[in-house]
């Protein structure tokens, strides 16, 4: 388990709605930080768990990181890369508490401004100069990042593309495919120095929030290494050694995140040259879902995926989501429960159904 999780485990698990969307938030905002190779601070963890309990709000966190590293008279090597990734954590923290998206060129510029505040003295710059990254995954390469005299318009063309496309109709298929692309683009541009994948990752939570999806921000928290390196696979193609662009990674990062399937999201399968055991990358769900099907009816089945789809499942929400009554959703969830796929988490009035992993 990743450090910090221990921290906000408990929370996410079994905490009250508030505090449980306070945890998942702060342990997907510290996750981020991974994408550059940055850990946050022990204080950074005790300052989250004030806000999750509620004894501060999200404006006094962000000040106690402020001071915090104002006031300290020893530092060491480690200390600018803590530093950075403390407050932006908090800044991320704050920004995806809110349920406000600016969806256009300059509100994903003032997005990244809003999370390098106090960070970068470029926050909310667009570059003005060529870059390239050495990646891991592509032997050294690059990937050949958009020309800076051409940012401001590639982001204003993407952006009002997406504005004005229709989903209606998409299978899941075409959807996934869609949402990969237009996140893919949006980072291939590369419109700031540092801090393109951290900018992408959040924009892209706050654009699936307003299409109406519930997202799981773990997924972020958990994968955000992988996500940068899909991101990077989907964006790279060398003619000569036969490699083309290759999307399908990161869209199976968004088939985990919105259709709740379960590909084995580990970085070797996304490297140019991977070994014969690193070739193909498994759906770790498949074989589940059907030893899960093989022992419910169809209906039990339907109830138990949709509790696998949503934060928080009562009966309530299962009678009114699959028009069943509530003595029929009653009793197959007593069937569930007793073969062991779904157990009751909370106390008997504010409590909810979970799948049991």
């Amino acid at each position: 388990m990743k450090e910090g999780y221990l921290d906000f485990d408990a929370y996410i698990r079994q905490g009250e709605p508030d505090k449980r969307e306070k945890a998942s938030i702060w342990r997907t905002a510290i996750g981020l930080q991974a994408v550059d190779g940055l850990q946050t601070s022990e204080y950074l963890r005790e300052t989250a768990l004030k806000h999750i309990e509620g004894d501060i709000d999200i404006d006094e966190a962000r000040q106690l990181i402020n001071t915090y590293y104002q006031s300290k008279t020893q530092h060491n090597a480690t200390d600018n890369d803590m530093q950075e990734a403390d407050k932006v954590s908090a800044n991320i923290t704050k920004i995806l508490s809110s349920q406000t998206l600016d969806f256009s060129a300059k509100g994903y510029i003032a997005l990244h401004r809003r999370i390098f505040e106090g960070v970068f003295k470029h926050a909310g710059k667009v570059r003005d100069y060529n870059i390239t990254k050495k990646e891991w995954v592509l032997d050294g390469d690059t990937v050949h990042y958009l020309n800076w005299e051409d940012l401001h318009r590639a982001l204003d063309y993407d952006i009002e593309q997406e504005r004005q496309f229709i989903y209606k109709g998409l299978t899941t298929d075409q959807l996934i495919k869609h949402i990969a692309h237009f996140v893919s683009n949006i980072w291939q541009i590369h419109a700031f120095g540092e801090g393109n994948t951290r900018t992408t990752a959040v924009f892209a939570i706050l654009y699936l929030r307003d299409l109406g999806y519930k997202v799981e921000n773990d997924m972020f928290a958990q994968h955000s290494w992988y996500f940068r390196n899909a991101l990077v696979r989907a964006n790279y193609r060398n003619a000569v050694e036969g490699i083309d662009y290759a999307p399908e990674y990161l869209e199976r990062f968004f088939r985990n995140l919105l259709l709740g399937e379960q590909w084995d999201l580990h970085n070797r399968y996304l490297h140019i040259h991977p070994t014969d055991e690193w070739r193909v990358q498994p759906n770790l769900g498949v074989n589940v879902a059907v030893n899960v099907a093989e022992q419910l009816t169809e209906r039990q089945f339907v109830i138990y995926s949709t509790i696998k789809g949503n934060v928080a499942v009562n009966t309530k929400f299962l009678s009114e989501q699959l028009h069943l009554n509530r003595k029929t959703i009653q009793r197959d969830l007593l069937v569930l429960r007793d073969k062991n796929f779904i157990q009751w988490i909370g106390s008997a009035k504010t409590g909810h159904w979970e799948v049991i992993q």
